[in-house]
């Protein structure tokens, strides 16, 4: 039995050593445009699922037919999803094509319904992907209002979904938001912006102190 321990520490120990061998070469490439290994996505990804299913499965579900809910979504969809998630009639845009791993198309007819998951998955995020965890500054019914126009999208065709972002209040959730964002994930003035500075004079120099003098 003490022989086997011991083999069985030793076993480790080299395993601990090669890995630490690994990690320290540089070897693993963590470029976005090298995609990984097949086995290698297939344990990230069972992991990444099996994770939120676990955390999700206790999550109760409210009314998403709420037409309220919906209208309310559509808006915060529009303003801070379409980037990289899209909406109907749209194509790849520029961020969401560069992406790894790639963002679904929650527009997609073949997307599988999971509110439970869904409602998770926004207030949470994803580590080490670029879903963040709008939960910190999004109340729990704006992010239900989300997850409702995600059940609305893959049946909603281009003009009924601008239909239903246009009768929205646009970008509110509650936590603070200041602007929206538009297709290709870029800021836009949805709210009210502050005064833009004056453009730097080349023949002004600024000092430390808050003193200046001029050419």
């Amino acid at each position: 039995m003490l022989k086997t321990i011991t083999a069985l520490q030793a076993a480790a120990l080299v395993i601990l050593l090669i890995g630490a061998v690994v990690v320290y070469s540089g070897v693993v490439n963590v470029a976005a445009d090298n995609p990984h290994s097949a086995p290698i996505y297939a344990l990230l990804e069972t992991a990444r699922e099996r994770s939120i299913a676990v955390r999700a499965k206790n999550i109760e579900v409210p009314d998403l037919g709420d037409a309220d809910l919906i209208q309310s979504g559509a808006g915060n969809y529009d303003a801070m999803c379409v980037g990289c998630h899209l909406a109907p009639g749209m194509t790849e845009t520029e961020l969401s094509q560069n992406l790894y791993p790639a963002p679904p198309s929650l527009a997609d007819a073949d997307r599988e319904s999971d509110p439970a998951r869904d409602f998770w998955v926004v207030k949470h995020g994803i580590k080490s992907t670029a879903m963040p965890a709008w939960g910190k500054s999004m109340d729990d019914p704006y992010i239900w209002g989300l997850v409702a126009i995600l059940e609305q999208l893959p049946a909603l065709s281009a003009a009924e979904y601008r239909a239903l972002v246009a009768s929205s209040g646009g970008h509110e959730h509650g936590g603070g938001e200041s602007e929206g964002h538009d297709h290709g994930g870029k800021h836009q003035g949805s709210h009210q912006q502050s005064e833009p500075k004056p453009a730097a004079d080349p023949d002004v120099h600024h000092h430390a102190n808050g003193s200046k003098h001029v050419h």
